[in-house]
């Protein structure tokens, strides 16, 4: 991160951003080690921040007095393991207990294990190791459901109003629309965002032999491609034809495809809809989502065809044999026998062309100080772009994923503790140290920050990824919506469905029926959980299924088999793409 570091103290220079000296009412009030402890916090661990000095200590102040009746509580808190969570266990927690006296366990571990302690209290029903959990908001569906998650729109309102930052700002979040459960409650507050993009190597792309090499071949431009015709063209150009660059041998597309767990984040993250497998509507297509659930109200009704839904569509097994046909032609060998971990770092290697399926949570490995896809001035050879769409894809209609890392509270649990929990989530999102937070993690989750001169003036760096966040595109990616009832329970039954195609044990098409089928079985178990306390699954009896036929007859999801699933490819100049970002308010 040494040129991201070198950048951002030149760009703090360059617009002024000096420590002032000024208080307000709370701060005069506090004692003077207090006093000295936010002066040195405002100085030297948050000076990035889009309030004034002022209204900064103002602000921590606040945590210190709202925390005072709490001072001496230990909390415990999870996280997955990654680069803004690192920043929050180690500079805001002890920040935090600084402050307010409140001692915080922030622990870290990798995802599968977050969503097993999540589990673990969720079926207990009471207080368990932690008082609060950083998990995806792709459980708003389960946390609004099960009645786990404490509804913080109602304490907010209720028991926790005299512990809700004044100043935290909820309209100035980005994601708060994916936090938001079926009944319109907030259950979840996000700390951390990022989205899964297409990644290019601009540099090759720029290169006059090779574009001319590609236009010769196929017809149009080379660029940033806008339907999956397009991306597979140039997946072929550059692994089939192009071969070598620079003495290097490099592939036109990077994957992974090894039997694991993380092969089911590959299909849940919106794969089928950037195909175009479910319905339009955002965030996540109604009644069909991106999974291929059907929701009718606010009650799932159903996976498979026969009862409505699209995770054996048409549309889905097209998805799935392109996975598996790209996977097989174009990308390195290797790629095969690799899990999301270790495919990510592989084009910051350098023999990577594009990457139709990459995560932003890569940018700032991506920027480091010489990395071959990084220039000597510390710009990227790099660029991300919104993800080209399937054949089945149409206007209105999801495009990608983002993730949203978000605070989650146990409803099941002592208030202290309750209350304790609520004020460091909010700690570790307010304006006061945010804006640090995403410099460091380049994981945005508010507008202000994206706008202020200190992303601004990083933007050159990061290959596109405060353009996008600032675009009107980043609407059209959002994470696992509310038509999923039971994360937990439905994730696990994808990735080794999906392997015995990969594999080739099963046909795409009959991989997908048994997933299907094995979904409907447990939005059945669901129906029945106690668990479940509202807007649960409601499946009609087998006898009164309507059946493929009659669904694939209705406009919207599932959709019938086109005629013709590879139009003809269609690309835009990436100079183009951020001009027609400019001219749209974002």
């Amino acid at each position: 991160m040494k040129t991201l570091s070198r950048l951002m103290a030149a760009s703090l220079l360059a617009i002024g951003l000096v420590p002032q000296s000024q208080s307000g009412p709370l701060f005069d009030t506090l004692s003077p080690e207090k006093q000295s402890l936010i002066e040195s916090l405002v100085t030297d661990t948050f000076p990035d921040t889009t309030l004034s000095k002022e209204a900064q200590k103002e602000e921590l102040a606040w945590f210190v007095q709202a925390a005072a009746p709490l001072e001496g509580t230990d909390i415990a808190v999870l996280s997955e393991q990654l680069t803004t969570h690192q920043y929050e266990a180690e500079v805001l927690a002890p920040a935090f207990s600084a402050l307010t006296g409140i001692q915080v366990q922030h622990d870290r571990k990798p995802e599968g294990e977050v969503i097993r302690q999540i589990n673990l209290q969720r079926i207990m029903a009471a207080k368990g190791q932690y008082d609060a959990f950083v998990n995806d908001s792709d459980n708003i569906g389960t946390h609004s459901r099960s009645g786990f998650a404490l509804a913080l729109s109602d304490f907010m309102a209720g028991a926790g109003k005299a512990y809700t930052l004044p100043t935290l700002d909820l309209d100035d979040f980005i994601g708060l629309a994916f936090v938001t459960g079926p009944d319109g409650k907030l259950y979840q507050l996000p700390t951390q965002q990022f989205a899964n993009l297409y990644w290019f190597r601009y540099d090759w792309f720029q290169r006059p032999e090779l574009r001319a090499g590609f236009r010769e071949r196929y017809g149009y431009e080379l660029g940033v491609p806008v339907n999956w015709s397009a991306y597979e063209d140039i997946a072929e150009y550059f692994t089939v034809y192009v071969k070598e660059i620079d003495g290097q041998r490099i592939y036109g597309h990077m994957d992974y495809g090894k039997r694991h767990p993380s092969l089911g984040w590959r299909f849940t993250d919106a794969w089928f809809s950037m195909a175009g497998a479910g319905d339009k509507g955002l965030p996540n297509g109604l009644p069909v989502d991106e999974w291929g659930i059907r929701m009718e109200g606010c009650h799932p009704v159903g996976s498979s065809v026969r009862r409505g839904g699209a995770t054996n569509s048409p549309a889905a097994i097209y998805a799935l044999e392109k996975y598996i046909d790209w996977l097989d032609r174009f990308a390195p060998p290797e790629a095969r026998q690799m899990t999301f971990s270790e495919a990510g770092p592989v084009p910051a290697q350098g023999h990577i062309a594009q990457q139709i399926f990459w995560y932003t949570a890569f940018t700032a490995d991506m920027t480091r100080d010489g990395l071959p896809v990084v220039n000597e001035d510390g710009t990227p050879k790099w660029r991300m772009a919104p993800s080209p769409h399937g054949a089945y894809w149409e206007d209105g209609m999801k495009l990608g994923y983002q993730d949203v890392g978000a605070w989650t509270i146990p409803r099941a649990m002592g208030e202290r503790n309750q209350k304790a929990a609520w004020l460091y989530a909010q700690f570790t999102v307010s304006r006061s140290v945010s804006l640090q937070k995403t410099l460091y993690g380049l994981t945005p989750i508010r507008q202000s920050d994206l706008e202020s001169p200190q992303m601004q003036a990083l933007a050159p760096t990061l290959g596109g990824l405060v353009e996008f966040y600032l675009s009107p595109a980043r609407r059209a990616w959002t994470p696992t919506g509310i038509n999923v009832p039971d994360y937990p329970r439905l994730a696990k039954l994808w990735w080794p469905n999906i392997a015995d195609a990969v594999t080739g044990e099963v046909s795409p098409r009959q991989a997908l029926d048994n997933l299907a089928e094995a979904q409907d079985r447990a939005l059945r178990v669901i129906e029945r959980n106690y668990l479940v306390r509202k807007c649960g699954p409601r499946l009609v009896d087998e006898r009164d299924l309507k059946g493929a036929d009659w669904w694939l007859a209705q406009p919207g999801a599932p959709k019938p088999a086109l005629a013709n699933e590879k139009p003809k490819g269609e690309t835009v100049r990436y100079e183009d793409l951020l001009r027609r970002w400019q001219m749209t308010e974002g």
